[in-house]
């Protein structure tokens, strides 16, 4: 906390003059003064003088005074923190950080990690990929069935070979959709059960 002036050379000079001009200055002020060789003056000396000066009806004002000086604010003294304490905070540190390093890893599984991963892996992915294909498979096998139904069924409706292919293509066209909308359906199942 600041408890004096860093004065300047204006504050000198005024004061030199009011020490010479002025009588009625007590002689404890008047030391006071004339101790503030050094570059700081504490603030009830400042307030001596400010009485002074209004008492007096001098046309010097305070704040002329000090206009080229500063605060003096002493340094402050951290005390030494307590080696028990720092050492009981490092340890605190630590556990915080290892605990949310647990967190975040909690679901991370080894087995995943590992490249050439493990036989059930490989087991679970043969049997993806082979109901994969063998859905397309079926897929394929039912249009290509309904188009060649259609086609050799047409025969009795129409005689033209073109009109008989238009007519195979849209019964093959809504078996497809329609097997692709019971693969999705299907497909939607399977993805929503937990």
């Amino acid at each position: 906390m600041a408890s004096s002036f860093k004065i300047g050379e204006r504050f000198h000079e005024k004061v030199k003059g009011l020490l010479e001009g002025e009588s009625s200055i007590s002689s404890d002020l008047k030391e006071e003064l004339e101790a503030v060789k050094e570059q700081s003056i504490p603030f009830k000396t400042v307030r001596k003088l400010h009485k002074l000066l209004q008492e007096n009806g001098h046309p010097v004002y305070l704040h002329g005074l000090f206009e080229d000086s500063t605060l003096y604010l002493p340094e402050v003294i951290t005390p030494p923190r307590n080696p028990q304490l720092v050492a009981r905070l490092e340890k605190i540190k630590a556990k915080l950080a290892n605990e949310e390093y647990r967190r975040i890893t909690r679901n991370v599984n080894p087995q995943e990690i590992n490249q050439n991963g493990t036989l059930a892996d490989f087991g679970r992915q043969v049997r993806s990929v082979k109901a994969v294909v063998v859905t397309v498979f079926n897929f394929l096998v039912t249009v290509v069935a309904a188009f060649a139904c259609s086609y050799l069924g047409s025969q009795y409706i129409f005689t033209e070979t073109a009109a008989r292919v238009i007519a195979a293509v849209i019964a093959a066209s809504v078996v497809g959709l329609a097997e692709l909308y019971v693969l999705v359906r299907t497909m939607e199942g399977d993805l929503g059960e937990p």
